[in-house]
């Protein structure tokens, strides 16, 4: 009986840290979704108005799997709207990079490639996940991922090589979201048992990756590297920035006026 007890803890345990992990990645896409949707009619040119839109659906489709499934294993009636749109902002475990305001081109362009780059080899990794559902959303996500980096990349060699206002707004950007990149490699103790269970790929095992891609985008664009004394974190404790707060109002608006609405 006492074995049969703790077997049960131990499952009871896998399954939190798994749903803690599903919802941690879900909230990343879901937050760089909107943040990408804001684009939506006022892009610089039209094709970019067909483009962001695209992959701001790739991110919340994404978003979508995730929470549902983490939905699904929590089993206690909640929905991946309610994950989506009823938490408050402390509950939210996304990083600080995906909340950074749009600022302008150069700052979204860079902030998807910085974004893409780390979720890249984390899908072709989860491909082969312990967990067959995961393993689905996987890959489904690596084709989308693989366009993201394909196309932010060239946007920042076109920016970052190009005249000396847009290279200028590129190294700039650098500046301002370069030193929120290291959070995408943190690793609690939800995603540790994870992890160590073969569900995800350490985030550190995924830097060299994530920074050959960045090498060499940079390369391409004569951008410089900044020196970051001090890299930014909370986004996986639900410590967020201000802006969060203006975005979070946004997202949730309907839902919150109109709660259970439906089309």
């Amino acid at each position: 009986m006492a074995a049969a007890s703790q077997s049960a803890n131990l499952a009871g345990s896998a399954d939190a840290a798994l749903i803690a992990t599903l919802i941690q990645l879900a909230d990343d896409h879901l937050i760089l979704g909107h943040r990408v949707s804001e684009w939506c009619g006022h892009a610089p040119m039209l094709e970019e108005d067909l483009s962001l839109p695209n992959m701001a659906l790739d991110l919340i489709g994404q978003a979508r799997h995730l929470y549902a499934y983490a939905a699904e294993k929590e089993g206690s009636g909640r929905t991946e709207d309610d994950l989506a749109y009823l938490r408050p902002d402390r509950q939210y475990r996304n990083c600080l990079l995906v909340e950074r305001p749009n600022t302008d081109f150069a700052h979204t362009m860079l902030r998807q490639l910085y974004f893409a780059a780390f979720m890249h080899p984390f899908w072709r990794e989860a491909v082969n996940s312990t967990d067959d559902t995961l393993a689905a959303i996987a890959g489904k996500a690596i084709k989308e991922i693989s366009y993201h980096i394909r196309h932010a990349g060239e946007w920042v060699v076109r920016l970052g090589d190009g005249t000396a206002e847009s290279a200028a707004r590129m190294q700039a950007a650098v500046e301002s979201l370069h030193c929120y990149t290291d959070e995408l490699f943190s690793c609690d103790d939800n995603r540790r048992a994870c992890v160590q269970a073969g569900v995800v790929a350490d985030g550190e095992a995924l830097r060299a990756d994530w920074d050959e891609t960045i090498n060499a985008v940079f390369a391409k664009a004569n951008i410089v590297l900044p020196e970051v004394p001090f890299h930014q974190y909370g986004g996986r404790q639900g410590q967020h920035t201000e802006d969060f707060g203006f975005l979070l109002a946004e997202l949730q608006y309907m839902q919150r006026a109109y709660p259970g609405a439906a089309w």
